[in-house]
């Protein structure tokens, strides 16, 4: 086993186990949902990311087309051009000097969008699917947003609109458990889309997932802190 590289079927084998867990404790509860969610998503990552990996066999082979017809159009020309340096102007000359730098920066666009265009073509792949997974982290955000410690151990009245406080402390704790494994495991499965592909773009959207997903754990360890905290204090 490498421990130089995430290992994308020990990370599906983890969110599936994950969703067992939620299951076995909250089987009714919108976050299992999420976690099948989360699951579907997880084996959708592993096959794109392993057609990421792979060349793109028409795209490269239109590249070659293109430049090979290139390349011997320019000699074609070449072959035909003759010139006779006698009758030659100056003015003729910078014209002639003029359209061949024109037509040399034309040309080399041309190449640079073809030899590219396999990359731009995996980059909007990568992208739609980071995309994919920063709505999910925002939709587990949102199943423990209401999830408040110390609204489960306040004796303050509550209002008609209160979210009902229907957990004890352990199964608190346990859900909010829950909800940071898997922002951690969304964060590794946007980690598995810059393992193979070196793209700036793509990397630059991943780091925004992990900080994303960072962040909104450190709202959840702060609950767990609280709840840690009050459990000891009315055990004392």
């Amino acid at each position: 086993m490498s421990y130089k590289a995430l290992d994308t079927d020990k990370i599906v084998t983890t969110v599936e186990i994950l969703g067992k867990r939620i299951h076995e404790r909250f089987p009714n509860s919108g976050l299992y949902r999420v976690s099948q969610q989360l699951l579907d998503i997880a084996f959708e990552s592993r096959k794109r990311t392993a057609e990421i990996k792979e060349p793109i066999m028409w795209v490269r082979a239109l590249n070659v087309f293109f430049i090979v017809l290139i390349i011997l159009t320019l000699l074609g020309s070449m072959a035909r051009f003759r010139l006779g340096f006698a009758d030659l102007h100056f003015f003729d000359f910078i014209q002639a000097l003029e359209a061949g730098i024109n037509d040399v920066v034309l040309i080399g666009a041309g190449v640079f969008f073809l030899i590219t265009l396999e990359q731009r073509i995996k980059r909007t792949r990568a992208l739609k699917a980071l995309h994919e997974l920063r709505s999910v982290a925002h939709v587990i955000d949102m199943h423990q947003l209401t999830k408040d410690p110390e609204r489960l151990l306040s004796k303050g009245d509550r209002t008609a609109s209160s979210p009902k406080a229907s957990m004890s402390p352990y199964e608190l704790g346990r859900y909010l458990d829950y909800c940071s494994e898997m922002l951690s495991l969304t964060g590794k499965l946007a980690a598995l889309y810059m393992q193979d592909f070196d793209d700036s773009v793509v990397l630059q959207s991943v780091n925004e997932i992990e900080d994303l997903t960072t962040g909104l754990s450190q709202k959840i360890w702060q609950k767990l802190v609280i709840l840690h905290e009050s459990t000891l204090g009315s055990e004392a």
